[in-house]
């Protein structure tokens, strides 16, 4: 029938609904519970490497956790922080407080330009109250309690023959937690900030090696949304020294305790600078941080090819597997002859035999050596593939076998040499060099974070420290030439101690402090 709702009990349309939805979603609880998402969605990035942060970590997790990579990698574990399920719940969480703010603030508005409210009829049934009598007349002692109360209340305007005084303080109770949560949306407005104009990137420099501020010097990169390449600082800074302390007695003997990295760094055409770079003591240039986040070794090998040519020489990054600084590694000769050279294996720190195997038994470089696979023939490098400098592509290539057809194994100190067999060439262990681990970072919402940060603080200093409270003081006659003085005060928060605050008042109110009668 026409002109009738048709709608079944319960039905919304399309506007009721979203005005539902509106609801559910401004509300405290919602924004609460939002909260608590997020910080439980940052814990995996906190516990799993991300790929912004240290991709090396990433790449060992990987190997280490076979099974677990393809599920991890679908919910873009690695990379939490610019998921995006992750960012739904961010989104959803400004919404929400953008919601619950705004109508707060009208709330607030209002109760800044309202008055106090009126005495209760009974002041005498107040859960803190007072009364006595005194001989001044009714509008001297509500003349008193105006000036008593105005000097730290907001005393209600009254009107001509009203029998009480009403006054009230604490707003900035109320003002304080608008602050808390103003105070995260300027927090998560920074954040954002620096994810979508800002840049992290990390790179592996070995000791006496120099890094310019340039997209091709980065091993990993990654910009913001927003980023241009023109916000990159012209910077260049060398690794002069790197040095740890390790421990070598107590229960956490063999662990680095302190690590420091000496610099040299230049801003443009400027004079060149020395600094100290440490673990959470980045160095700041032009805006720009400089992390110190990871170290380890590089050993300088030599390969020769059977010609006696030099095809191989230089520091080469192994990249650490455990605390002892057990490391991995990777050389590569292309151009070796008669045939392209291959290693891979283990680097040892403090190499020592331990129930017939090799161990490193200490992170320190005291008996550096290496063992590794050696391999001939085709390794890959003439398809056209890009390859990790970590990886050796062992498809097509021959293990280098020794004349009883087991694989040859390049077993090497400091200073010593190995021929490989059938005239192929050989390798030599130079000596060692440190490598350090920094990351690189542009984050413009840096500023606007802390801040935001340090209001909430001020916000929530302000939530728990004021209690907001009202107090009355009604004044009726009371005999002959007399007046009976009714005093209560209420604590609005519910957990304040009121007796003191009484006792104040009436002191300031009374003529004779002794004549109180206090229920």
């Amino acid at each position: 029938m026409s002109g009738t709702d048709e709608r079944r009990p319960g039905e919304l349309t399309a506007r009721e609904l979203g005005r539902w939805v509106w609801r559910q979603i401004t509300s405290m609880r919602t924004a609460l519970l939002l909260l608590l998402l997020l910080a439980l969605a940052a814990i995996p990035g906190s516990v799993i490497p991300q790929a912004d942060v240290d991709s090396l970590a990433v790449t060992r997790w990987k190997e280490e956790h076979p099974k677990l990579t393809p599920i991890y990698e679908k919910l873009d574990l690695f990379s939490v922080y610019g998921s995006p399920w992750f960012s739904a719940i961010y989104l959803l969480l400004v919404l929400s407080l953008v919601g619950c703010i705004i109508p707060r603030l009208f709330v607030y508005y209002r109760a800044l330009r309202a008055q106090p409210p009126v005495a209760p009829r009974n002041l005498t049934r107040m859960p803190v109250q007072a009364s006595y009598d005194t001989e001044l007349e009714l509008d001297e002692v509500l003349a008193r309690a105006r000036r008593v109360l105005g000097r730290r209340h907001r005393v209600r305007r009254g009107a001509d023959g009203d029998d009480f005084v009403a006054a009230e303080r604490g707003y900035v109770r109320e003002a304080g937690n608008l602050v808390f949560h103003l105070s995260l949306l300027i927090v998560l407005a920074g954040v954002a900030m620096g994810s979508l104009w800002g840049y992290q990137g990390g790179v592996i420099l070995v000791q006496g090696t120099t890094f310019s501020n340039n997209l091709t010097q980065y091993d990993d990169f990654k910009p913001g949304g927003l980023f241009r390449q023109s916000q990159m600082k012209n910077f260049r800074f060398s690794v002069d020294k790197f040095s740890v302390d390790w421990l070598k007695e107590g229960p956490r003997f063999g662990q680095a305790r302190k690590f420091q990295a000496s610099l040299s760094y230049r801003v443009g055409d400027g004079a060149t600078k020395k600094y100290e770079l440490k673990v959470n003591h980045p160095l700041e240039i032009d805006g720009t941080d400089v992390f110190l986040i990871g170290h380890g070794y590089a050993p300088v090998i030599t390969v020769k090819d059977g010609t006696g040519q030099v095809v191989y020489t230089g520091p080469t990054v192994f990249l650490p597997r455990d605390a002892s600084f057990l490391s991995y590694g990777v050389v590569k000769a292309p151009t070796a002859k008669p045939g392209q050279i291959g290693l891979d294996g283990l680097f040892f720190p403090t190499f020592e035999m331990v129930d017939g195997n090799p161990v490193t038994v200490f992170g320190d470089d005291l008996n550096p050596t290496l063992s590794m696979l050696a391999y001939t023939g085709d390794l890959g490098l003439d398809d056209g593939r890009s390859q990790s400098v970590y990886v050796l592509d062992k498809a097509k290539a021959t293990p280098i076998v020794k004349a009883d057809g087991k694989p040859l194994r390049v077993d090497l100190q400091v200073g010593r040499t190995v021929e490989l067999p059938d005239g192929l060439g050989s390798v030599t262990f130079d000596r060692v060099d440190p490598w350090i681990r920094v990351q690189i970072s542009q984050t413009p919402g840096k500023g606007i974070a802390l801040f935001g940060v340090i209001l909430a603080l001020v916000g929530l200093c302000c939530s728990l420290f004021i209690r907001p409270r009202r107090v009355w003081v009604r004044a009726v006659p009371a005999g002959v030439g007399g007046t009976r003085v009714e005093v209560a005060v209420l604590d609005r928060s519910g957990n304040g101690e009121m007796d003191e605050v009484l006792a104040a008042v009436l002191d300031q109110l009374q003529d004779k402090p002794e004549n109180v009668r206090q229920s």
